[in-house]
């Protein structure tokens, strides 16, 4: 498997995303294969930072364009597997029927669609989730471990393995609990590095199960908030999967 970096956190540290390339050295520096998603602007970014990337020995998962339909386009052109839904549906049913059109325009460019589960959203507990997966029944996941686990019921260790077949990525994270009675699932704690947490995880349990499948898509560490730099929490999440055997 390929061991990335979802890199939201990383620019809510600095207070923006400037330089792609730059980021991508960082996360290699401390050991990881590469991020997740190109964020490009223009078809000539987007063919220039896949080859300078590919310079670097590093690697990406998708793209991210000013529209969805440049996103698959570019995705595809990129030859990459899936991108992420993105569709503007207010409601549960509304989404998941709004998803269904997306996986049926993709369909004919080779690219997958993928949900990324996330506290907050239409799609956050493990009933959802479940419910999620029956309407679309062609959809793949990006599954986050933390925002399930997090969530009430949350079980992602039972999604890897009944809906192995269902996963285009996961995002490993791992959760402080200061506040679990606050409103707002934001201010109940807070994401940090792997073995960081102080609330049971999945993550050993999941990182095995992929393995021993011969899993070969990417795994990424993802950190929403960082309390210090950056690179000393990836640093110990990379150190703590190599423990893992991965």
């Amino acid at each position: 498997m390929k061991i990335g970096v979802a890199d939201y956190g990383i620019y809510a540290w600095e207070g923006g995303f400037y330089d792609y390339l730059e980021r991508m050295k960082k996360v290699q520096s401390v050991g990881y294969d590469g991020l997740e998603r190109l964020h490009a602007q223009t078809a000539e970014q987007a063919l220039t930072l896949s080859a300078q990337v590919r310079k670097l020995g590093a690697d990406f998962a998708t793209c991210l364009a000013p529209t969805p339909e440049l996103s698959l386009q570019w995705t595809a052109a990129l030859g990459k597997a899936y991108m992420w839904t993105n569709v503007i549906g207010k409601d549960f049913d509304t989404f998941c029927r709004q998803v269904n059109c997306q996986i049926a325009y993709a369909k004919p460019y080779g690219v997958e669609v993928a949900l990324h589960n996330h506290l907050g959203s239409l799609v956050e507990t493990q009933d959802e989730l479940l419910r999620f997966l029956d309407a679309c029944p062609e959809a793949k996941l990006v599954l986050d471990t933390g925002h399930l686990s997090v969530a009430a019921g949350g079980d992602p260790l039972y999604i890897v393995t009944h809906y192995y077949d269902r996963i285009a990525a996961v995002h490993l994270k791992e959760w402080v609990s200061t506040d679990p009675s606050a409103e707002n699932w934001y201010d109940r704690g807070y994401f940090c590095e792997l073995g960081g947490g102080n609330i049971p995880s999945q993550n050993d349990e999941i990182v095995r199960c992929l393995a021993e499948r011969g899993y070969s898509g990417w795994l990424f560490v993802e950190h929403d908030s960082h309390k210090r730099e950056p690179l000393l929490d990836l640093k110990a999440s990379r150190d703590y999967l190599r423990r893992l055997g991965v």
